[in-house]
């Protein structure tokens, strides 16, 4: 197996796509840094919810990407290194996009610095389909012109141009995932799907949400862990960018129209000024085309919308009490 006592750090491992990616790389035989974001709590965030003999073979780094020291610290020893970790609420980016130019852009260069530093076989970093803004065409390949319309958006684009040049300035090994929009079991409710389960699991009656016309494609967690170890198996991906979607259009109303026939209860949605994005900011359509990663990498998208959503629903019955379903989460 390829991944059989790989040395494999992951940034972002605490976070919500990070901690399965965690999971899938030990599943596989890697031997697993998990680069946490400190805080006085000790808290690894959702690795915290792993079965203890799991994590028994995870070596925990805590630390902050916007410190060079740590990261280079990080990076000893390590053969492939996923870098997830990001700031990513939009509404959030409105009013502190200080701090996402700090974690994301700066963040960022020091994972490159410190690539460029070591003998790191390959870096895969984490971008967003945001950074296409509304498609200009569908479906969106990796050719499509880059619009951010959001301060988030803005920093990924811009931390994206900086992984490309240090691959054709300093030949450092990295390559680009480009997913579209994930969901499944431990996402933030500042997120769409997680905000209507949660909200119907807590008894809602009437769930409160933004644009309810604007399209996505949405991409069940497994299969973009899958997309991240694929591009990182693959020789010929440095210096790539592959985008990662299912190829599926579907608006938040036929969303929640889905929604509420998985979970057999009848809901009344309405629209929430405050979750909605400013008018030029919003991105209105999203739709990939994955051709190239399938060609490159041999992925495809394996777990279609309606079976994610029945097991992330399953999964939201069960944590219902981690998510505060009566208040807006920025």
């Amino acid at each position: 197996m390829y991944w059989r006592n790989k040395k494999v750090l992951v940034t972002g491992a605490d976070g919500f796509i990070g901690s399965h990616l965690v999971e899938e790389l030990l599943a596989r035989g890697a031997k697993v840094k998990a680069f946490v974001y400190y805080n006085a709590f000790n808290s690894w965030g959702w690795l915290d919810t792993l079965p203890e003999e799991f994590m028994k073979k995870v070596e925990v780094f805590t630390g902050d990407v916007r410190d060079s020291n740590g990261v280079l610290k990080a990076f000893e020893k390590a053969d492939v290194v996923f870098h997830l970790a990001a700031l990513i609420g939009i509404p959030f980016s409105y009013h502190s996009p200080d701090s996402y130019v700090d974690t994301n852009i700066k963040g960022t260069l020091n994972i490159l610095q410190a690539a460029k530093k070591s003998r790191v076989e390959k870096v895969i970093h984490t971008s967003t389909s945001e950074v296409y803004g509304t498609a200009q065409y569908t479906p969106i390949d990796e050719s499509h012109p880059i619009n951010p319309q959001s301060p988030y958006a803005a920093t990924k684009s811009a931390a994206d141009d900086l992984v490309l040049s240090f691959y054709r300035s300093f030949d450092v090994p990295v390559a680009i995932l480009r997913p579209f929009n994930t969901f499944g079991p431990r996402q933030s409710a500042r997120a769409v799907i997680p905000t209507i389960l949660s909200q119907i699991c807590a008894g809602h009656k009437v769930i409160r949400l933004g644009n309810l016309k604007a399209t996505r494609d949405f991409n069940y967690v497994s299969d973009t862990v899958e997309a991240f170890l694929k591009v990182a198996e693959a020789k010929q991906t440095p210096g790539q960018v592959f985008n990662a979607g299912s190829n599926t259009e579907i608006s938040i109303q036929e969303l929640v129209d889905v929604i509420q026939n998985i979970a057999k209860r009848k809901i009344k949605v309405i629209t929430q000024d405050q979750r909605l994005r400013p008018e030029k900011s919003e991105v209105q359509r999203l739709v990939c085309n994955a051709d190239k990663i399938k060609s490159v990498c041999g992925w495809e998208s394996q777990v279609s919308l309606k079976e994610g959503l029945k097991l992330t629903l399953t999964w939201m019955k069960k944590n219902l009490q981690r998510y505060k379903t009566g208040i807006y989460n920025v």
